[in-house]
Parts: structure tokens; C-alpha cells; sequence
């Protein structure tokens, strides 16, 4: 695979742009680190830091929600510098050149402090979707804006920048600490290691719900399914499949509440958006179906290449990007790649089902619970282009070496 990314950068159709692009593959070399270093004890501490860190995200996010961010606009003046990006009333403005806001007297005390036309990025909130708008000019003026509510209808980042980071990261830590309180339940019942793994698992869970992300919500219980059928037995089964569907209707509602009214039945600007973009990405692949058009190629020919709107985006799905972007041979390496992952993972699990080491047994569930929810999610949103969530995804995967070694 690394070999095919580097040749693909070199025979990009914009190489000054895609051979840059190949410093991103230093994180598959955490799989390799993973895999000479990690041991059982360090596994367990590693994970244990990642559950307790996703909580502190978590109880954040809720905090964040709570609290509120920037100001609602109510009215904007003429000639107020908001209207060079396009704020409207009922817009949310809550950063300035990525620094938060929460007034009116904030703005204007910020706009002060910005030589005059200096190009500024604003962060903006609409129907709960997050922006940033760049190129808005400083003038003389104060900010043109009034209101004085805070927004408490959006997308949930944590201590992150980006709400997809936080809820791809927050679903694969949940299904860890998923898989650590099933096997202890599975093992010895609900003694307190179930319920503190629960407990977090939960935490984790809202905090994957608070980003309002539907198809990371869907993978989410996706993959607390095949966990739990593969670890739990008669009633134990059938109550926590039940529960789940409560997940879902909670992450409905956060959905309904925060996003577009649309959103629920597919009916949105950011479906729609998806589905176009989708479709002018696949019709261009046979174009070079070998080598694809290169990394981030598409960014230098967005609109030429007919892809829509402004905002150069991506192909919000992985598989479709490898092959847009590396090629159809490159697809392949993946697939097989992540169906080997998935194989290995639940053969280690099955095996250490049976061993007295409860522990390993619950990070191989957690694992394979967690590969899941991210190749759920990788269909319809570009995860693996996620520096962190590569990060994360490579360390787990290099725990497999790990895996095998309990199971033998």
C-alpha cells in the first residue's frame, strides 16, 4: 500500500501537491511500533488512558452544550464586514481566526485588535452545522452585529477541532470500553469492573450522540452488536440488543434537534451535497483507474473537475477516495487489508473467549468491535483521512500481533 501511495503521488495529475501529501503516511508506521512494542500490561494502560481521556471529552462536550457558544445573530447592519462571508440572522458566530467569542462586545473588542483589512476566518454556526468562513476584510466599522443569546443547538467537538474527529475517535474508544465490560460480564457477571467499564462505555456513547453525526451514530451500534452477539448468551443478548435501539432513538432526537429538520430522512443540503459529489467522483475514476488522480489533486480542480460548490471537500467515503485518488488496485490492497484485520481479530477473540484472561479477552472484543464501527462509518465519511483517527486506527490494528499472542 505505501509503495502504490508513493507512486501514485508521482504520477498525480498534481504532483507539486500529492508527493507533499505522502508525510501522511507516517502514522501506518504506528502499526509496525504497535506490534514491536505493546505488550499486555502496556495495552491495557494505553486503552485505559484512551477511555479515561474519551470521558473527560465527553463530560466536556456536555459542559460546552450546556454553556453555549459565540452569539446568535439577530440583525446585522449594512455595512457590517459579517456580510463579506454571508452571515445572516439566526447565523451563530463563535470564532474569530479560530479564537471563541460569546458577545457582541467580544466581537468588536476582537475586530479592534485586527489591523485593518487583514483577511479574518470566521467560524460560524447554521442549523447546527459548523463553518469557517476566511477572507473577511477589517474595516473601520464595529462588527454591524447585534444578539444576545448563546447557541446551545450544536455539533459537539469536544476538545477537538473538528466534530467528525471527535465522534470517530469517541465511537472507537466506546466499543473498547464496550468490549472490556462485556467480557467481564460475560466472565463473572456484573461485578464493578462491568459496571465501571459500562458506565464509561455510556459516557462515551453521549459523547458520540452530542456530534449529532448519523452515520457515526449507526456504526456505533452496529458495532456493539456484533460484539455483544459474539460475547453475550440468552437473556444477556437479547436485553442489551433491546437497549440499543434506546441509543438510536436518543441519537434521533439529538439529530432532529440540532441539524437540519431534514436530516433524519436523508432530505438535507449535506445529503444532497454528499450524494453529487459522490456521483462526479465515481464517474471519474475510469478515467485513471490504475494510479487514480492523485492525493488531494481533486482540491486544484474542484469545479473544473464538476465537482459542486465552492468548499473543496472530499469524497465523504474512504473506499472511494483510495480509488479516486490512488486507484482501483489501491481499493483492492484495502479491502483485503481491512477483511484480513477483521478475520484476525475474530479468531484472537473467539480463541481468548475461553482463557482466564479477562482482560485480553475484552480489548480483542473491544478491538473488533472498534474495526467494525470504523469500516461502518469509512462508507459514507472519509475517517481514514483523519490524521488523529488514523492515528488510532493503525495503533489498534497493530495491537493484532498482541491479540494472536493471548489466543495461542
Amino acid at each position: 500500500m505505501l509503495l502504490w501511495s508513493i507512486a501514485s503521488a508521482f504520477l498525480s495529475e498534481e504532483p507539486q501537491i500529492s508527493i507533499p501529501k505522502l508525510t501522511a503516511l507516517w502514522s501506518v508506521f504506528l502499526f509496525y511500533l504497535t506490534r514491536a512494542t505493546v505488550n499486555r500490561r502496556t495495552a491495557f494502560v494505553l486503552i485505559a488512558l484512551l477511555i479515561l481521556s474519551g470521558c473527560f471529552g465527553a463530560l466536556f462536550s456536555a459542559f460546552d452544550l450546556v454553556r453555549g457558544r459565540g452569539v446568535v445573530v439577530e440583525t446585522i447592519s449594512f455595512n457590517s464586514p459579517f456580510r463579506q462571508v454571508g452571515i445572516q440572522p439566526g447565523d451563530t458566530i463563535w470564532q474569530l481566526n479560530r479564537r471563541r467569542v460569546y458577545s457582541v462586545a467580544d466581537l468588536d473588542e476582537a475586530l479592534k485588535q485586527i489591523p485593518a483589512n487583514t483577511p479574518v476566518a470566521v467560524g460560524i454556526i447554521s442549523r447546527g452545522e459548523q463553518v469557517e468562513r476566511p477572507g473577511m476584510l477589517v474595516n473601520a466599522s464595529p462588527s454591524g452585529i447585534t444578539g444576545s443569546e448563546r447557541d446551545h443547538r450544536f455539533r459537539a467537538s469536544g476538545l477537538t477541532r473538528h466534530y467528525p474527529t471527535f465522534a470517530e475517535l469517541m465511537q472507537m474508544i466506546a466499543l473498547l470500553a464496550l468490549g472490556l465490560a462485556l467480557a467481564h460480564l460475560r466472565n463473572h457477571g456484573p461485578n464493578k469492573y462491568f459496571r465501571v467499564a459500562l458506565i464509561a462505555a455510556l459516557l462515551l456513547a453521549m459523547g458520540v450522540v452530542f456530534t449529532a453525526m448519523r452515520t457515526v451514530i449507526v456504526a456505533l451500534v452496529i458495532g456493539a452488536i456484533v460484539i455483544a452477539w459474539r460475547s453475550l448468551r440468552g437473556v444477556y443478548r437479547l436485553v442489551f440488543t433491546f437497549a440499543l435501539f434506546f441509543v438510536l432513538a436518543f441519537g434521533a432526537v439529538v439529530v432532529w434537534q440540532t441539524r437540519d429538520r431534514n436530516s433524519l430522512l436523508l432530505g438535507d443540503p449535506s445529503s444532497s451535497l454528499r450524494m453529487q459529489v459522490a456521483r462526479v467522483g465515481l464517474s471519474r475514476i475510469p478515467i485513471h483507474p490504475i494510479f487514480g488522480h492523485g492525493m488531494d489533486a481533486m482540491k486544484q480542480h474542484w469545479n473544473e473537475w464538476g465537482f459542486p460548490g465552492k468548499d473543496m471537500l472530499h469524497l465523504h467515503s474512504t473506499p472511494l477516495q483510495l480509488a479516486f485518488d490512488r486507484g482501483l488496485p489501491m481499493l483492492v490492497l484495502w479491502l483485503w487489508l481491512m477483511i484480513l484485520f477483521w478475520l484476525t481479530l475474530a479468531r484472537a477473540q473467539r480463541n481468548a473467549a475461553d482463557l482466564s484472561d479477562t482482560t485480553s479477552y475484552g480489548i480483542l472484543l473491544g478491538t473488533l468491535g472498534a474495526l467494525t464501527g470504523f469500516l461502518i462509518s469509512s462508507l459514507v465519511n472519509y475517517n481514514y483521512g483523519d490524521a488523529e483517527v488514523a492515528m488510532l486506527f493503525w495503533f489498534l490494528m497493530g495491537s493484532t500481533d498482541y491479540a494472536d499472542s493471548t489466543s495461542v
